[in-house]
């Protein structure tokens, strides 16, 4: 689906590759951008920045930026915050999930029930129910896009990522399992699901990667979109990740775990971890702000 003159919500769009993303997507020319992120400090930053991209296809009409605090993990927030926008704006032609946490980098046994629960709040149950209240808007008209960010931890298990990369499975059958619905229903809506490595934003500080590299956010944001545009089904990124999940099917775990684990390195990617520092975040209530790309 083209981006053109459509209506484009990015969760977790007040920084890292969702800000990228609506970035291109004001450039693109949009109709409407509209940002829920639960960090009202990042959404006004987002609204200078973004407020001042152009289109760059010629003759299109500016797009207009939304912004919105919402906390995507509570059910009523998202409920009202949608029904503001569909008033305000529009209803959502692409909603794109990109919010997601990552909590520490310590093993299983070490986890706190608490972010266990956030974890899996953000990263697979809202991007549920972010779609459970737009979906059936976008199978009423017959069109729609969701693209919905997982990750490459969601392919292959990672010590000290153990909830992270639960919470990215969950994302990667769910989006699969929508997938084949929509297509039994023969439904002109359409799901992709992006699968990277781990991206420069913040969010992995402290990340070290022997073999691959550690992804560049704005080439990332810019194939996430693409991808959209062409209607993939998948993206995984790096494309040479697919190759690490060849071998996964192919050898033995005691020869995969020595080969990818050991001198790959791997399995001690979060060693060193630090991660970004979170700023406090609002209240639940939906806070909209408009400012006109100009």
């Amino acid at each position: 689906m083209k981006i053109t003159g459509k209506n484009v919500l990015i969760t977790g769009g007040a920084s890292g590759i969702g800000k990228l993303m609506a970035g291109i997507c004001l450039e693109k020319a949009a109709s409407n951008v509209i940002i829920w992120d639960v960090n009202q400090a990042n959404l006004d930053r987002a609204a200078i920045e973004l407020g001042t991209v152009r289109p760059r296809i010629g003759g299109a009409a500016h797009g207009q930026l939304h912004c919105y605090a919402v906390n995507v993990s509570d059910s009523d927030t998202i409920a009202s915050s949608y029904l503001k926008v569909k008033h305000q704006v529009g209803e959502v032609d692409i909603l794109i999930n990109c919010a997601g946490v990552v909590r520490g980098n310590n093993t299983f046994d070490a986890q706190t029930i608490q972010d266990i629960r956030l974890t899996m709040d953000v990263n697979a149950t809202a991007p549920m129910l972010v779609a459970l209240r737009i979906l059936p808007d976008m199978l009423r008209r017959d069109s729609g896009h969701i693209c919905n960010i997982a990750s490459a931890a969601g392919m292959l298990g990672m010590p000290r990522l153990s909830v992270y990369c639960a919470s990215k499975w969950a994302v990667i059958g769910w989006t699969e399992s929508m997938r084949v619905e929509l297509k039994q229903a023969r439904s002109k809506v359409r799901v992709t699901t992006v699968a990277p490595y781990f991206i420069n934003t913040g969010m992995f500080d402290g990340v070290h990667s022997k073999i691959f590299p550690i992804l560049k956010p704005e080439r990332t944001a810019k194939k996430i979109v693409k991808a959209i545009e062409k209607g993939k089904s998948f993206k995984g990124i790096p494309f040479s990740y697919h190759f690490i999940r060849s071998c996964q099917a192919l050898l033995p775990n005691v020869l995969f775990d020595y080969i990818f684990g050991k001198i790959f390195g791997i399995y001690s990617v979060m060693d060193r971890f630090t991660g970004r520092k979170e700023s406090p975040a609002p209240k639940n209530a939906a806070q909209p702000f408009t400012r006109k790309a100009v």
